[in-house]
């Protein structure tokens, strides 16, 4: 079984992994054995400390997927320090909080750039890139030649308040998943997403700050507390790993029972 997880000598690129569920997912996927490209918007100093800490490679990236065009550029780069990929994962995103009646305009259109619309482009050219390295196909041979990882969401089963292009992407998530896995499953790619809990992070600090919300939120948690992002570690490396290889179109709630309630 240890086969079955390990990552050596495979590539992983984490985007948003500075802090947080990324830096958690980077961390354990470089002690599965991956060389980890992490892609931010500023420098991940503390999970290249991390990694490197453990004896592991963190090749730090910089890039802000929220813009237009950027993830040519960005691949450019990539393939220059690490010529093959082996995972993606999607993890780069952004939050607006605001009544349905307010939110701006704006604000829809950058939670739905970076969060939606750079998952898909990024996976897109990773995908090509997975089919490129397999001689061109990899259509029927039974191989895995890739795994594609999205970081979804609680709200990508409910309504949530006050997050409506924040669940309008995270919906999305879960249907380009199954969309992403139906085209490309023939081809050896896995694509598969993990839709976490109520997480204990810098994002979900108005939450956890705010008496009734925090304990509304622990009250229908079976586990009876918050997520930390060490949580995600084995669904990741799990779905970045020989271990899910039949695995497609599946998004995998790690939520302390929250969905079962």
């Amino acid at each position: 079984m240890q086969a079955a997880f390990d990552l050596s000598g495979k590539t992983a690129l984490v985007t948003g992994c500075n802090a947080g569920l990324g830096q958690a997912m980077a961390v354990a996927l470089s002690s599965a054995g991956a060389t980890v490209v992490g892609v931010n918007r500023s420098e991940a100093r503390e999970t290249q400390v991390r990694i490197e800490a453990a004896g592991g490679r963190f090749i730090d990236m910089r890039a802000d997927l929220g813009e237009p065009g950027a993830v040519g550029p960005l691949m450019g780069q990539v393939l220059e320090c690490a010529p093959r990929l082996d995972i993606l994962v999607n993890n780069a995103g952004i939050i607006r909080r605001s009544d349905a009646l307010s939110l701006t305009e704006a604000d829809w259109d950058e939670v739905m750039a970076l969060n939606l619309k750079s998952l898909f482009f990024l996976s897109q050219a990773v995908a090509r890139r997975f089919i490129a390295q397999a001689g061109g196909t990899g259509h029927g041979d039974g191989a895995c030649h890739g795994k594609v990882i999205h970081i979804a969401s609680m709200l990508s089963f409910q309504g949530g308040v006050r997050v409506p292009s924040y669940t309008a992407a995270k919906c999305g998530v879960l249907g380009l998943t199954r969309a992403m896995a139906n085209e490309w499953a023939p081809h050896g790619i896995n694509v598969n997403a993990i839709a976490p809990g109520y997480m204990s992070t810098g994002g979900s600090a108005p939450q956890r700050n705010d008496e009734a919300r925090q304990r509304a939120i622990l009250d229908r948690i079976p586990a009876g507390r918050w997520g930390r992002p060490e949580d995600l570690a084995g669904a990741v490396v799990f779905l970045a790993a020989p271990a899910s290889d039949y695995m497609h179109g599946h998004t995998l709630a790690v939520d302390g029972g929250w969905l079962a309630r």
